[in-house]
């Protein structure tokens, strides 16, 4: 089940899903096989953008279910998750939440980037992917692994292939290479099937490893 959401959030799916199943399916035998098992369950979007990036922040190099602690910890803290509340929260209390002196530093950086308006949200849309990243990866904390899942979870872009996703790493060894250790050639050459839908075929690849989606 995915974690449960507040009713006032909207959650937003993909539109091109199915035919992205379609595709995968027909283009790739691993994918063929591992669809069906999952249902209707899709990608999710909560819809905003700094909530997305900050959970991604708080569940940097921790597991999924240790992520989902913090980040339930943490959200308690402001009335609402917005920029200008996290800037006014004292770093005792998102320390005490679980998070690292450095995550709260990313934290503070990340919430004023966007209370300033030093990111572009309303241009996003007719941005590329690599603008994007590129744009992300200058706020402290987000690297390009960061601004990838963010470019998968919250705009929902079609066709990223996070090539340093531990999951996706693991997950393509299991499912097409008999648990063999991986190169980034080898992944690569892996996601010419998956291409144009890299989004969908690595959130099935992470379902295959843990049947809990993941969510930002």
């Amino acid at each position: 089940m995915s974690p449960v959401v507040a009713p006032s959030v909207k959650i937003i799916t993909p539109d091109y899903w199915e035919e992205a199943c379609r595709h995968l399916a027909k283009k790739d035998r691993v994918m063929k096989r591992l669809i069906p098992q999952f249902g209707d369950a899709c990608l999710e979007s909560r819809g905003d953008a700094f909530v997305t990036l900050a959970r991604s922040i708080v569940g940097q190099q921790i597991s999924v279910k240790a992520a989902q602690s913090v980040w339930d910890r943490f959200d308690k803290l402001p009335r609402k998750m917005t920029p200008a509340n996290v800037l006014k929260l004292k770093v005792d209390d998102m320390r005490a939440a679980g998070l690292s002196a450095r995550k709260v530093e990313y934290l503070v950086d990340l919430a004023i980037h966007f209370d300033s308006g030093a990111v572009h949200i309303d241009a996003w849309k007719d941005m590329t992917d690599e603008m994007i990243i590129t744009e992300l990866v200058a706020i402290r904390g987000i690297g390009r692994w960061t601004a990838e899942m963010f470019l998968i979870f919250h705009l929902m872009r079609p066709n990223v292939m996070p090539l340093d996703d531990i999951g996706l790493i693991n997950g393509v060894s299991q499912n097409y290479f008999s648990g063999e250790p991986v190169s980034r050639s080898d992944l690569r050459e892996v996601g010419v099937a998956w291409a144009p839908y890299c989004s969908v075929a690595t959130w099935y690849i992470w379902r295959s490893l843990d049947p809990v989606p993941v969510a930002y």
